[in-house]
């Protein structure tokens, strides 16, 4: 009979000080445009080696049932779980500071430079651009509406559409009554 040697247990590294802590989480906020779940995992676990990949999977979906951005409240579970309050209050400015600053800073430029012609044909060619991603996954989240025979899912949509972009409702006043009649309409066809 061969003996098999066990898997190795996944290594942590000691807890990290204050300062580690902000500095990680700093870098996290200033990586992840577009999303930070892949460099708050590689820098815990991977680079950091702070926690295991099954102790960040546990935090991760921990904090994916509380309220509020997912990142937010992973920086302060782990932010306490290292040093208590004060952890969670230093992670927190560690991820939420840098962005403040910047996004601060570029609105004290537009506030002092924001006038100039140049530079409102470029807000102007941006301000476009992203009118047009935002058409082009309307249509993409469209298509599949398309394909399937008129019925309540048009009407809700053609609703939707009427209350919010023709008519300038509200779109609480618009969610607040298309949702329960959906929901009701779609409870009816069921029976």
């Amino acid at each position: 009979m061969s003996e098999t040697t066990p898997a190795p247990t996944p290594t942590r590294s000691s807890p990290p000080t204050l300062i580690q802590v902000f500095i990680a989480f700093a870098v996290i906020s200033l990586s992840g445009f577009g999303g930070v779940l892949y460099w708050s995992r590689r820098m815990m676990v991977e680079e950091r080696k702070w926690l295991t990949a099954e102790e960040f999977n546990e935090a991760y979906a921990l904090c994916n049932f509380l309220p509020g951005p997912n990142i937010v409240n992973f920086s302060v579970v782990f932010g306490r779980q290292i040093a208590g309050t004060l952890g969670a209050l230093v992670a927190l400015v560690g991820l939420l500071g840098p962005p403040f600053l910047i996004v601060t800073f570029f609105g004290v430029l537009y506030a002092y430079y924001g006038t100039i012609d140049s530079l409102q044909r470029m807000f102007a060619g941006v301000a476009a651009a992203a009118a047009g991603l935002t058409l082009s996954t309307s249509v993409k989240m469209l298509q599949p509406l398309l394909k399937d025979r008129f019925g309540t899912s048009h009407v809700m949509a053609l609703a939707a559409f009427a209350g919010v972009g023709v008519l300038r409702w509200p779109i609480y006043w618009v969610l607040g009554l298309l949702i329960p009649l959906s929901i009701m309409l779609a409870w009816w066809a069921r029976r």
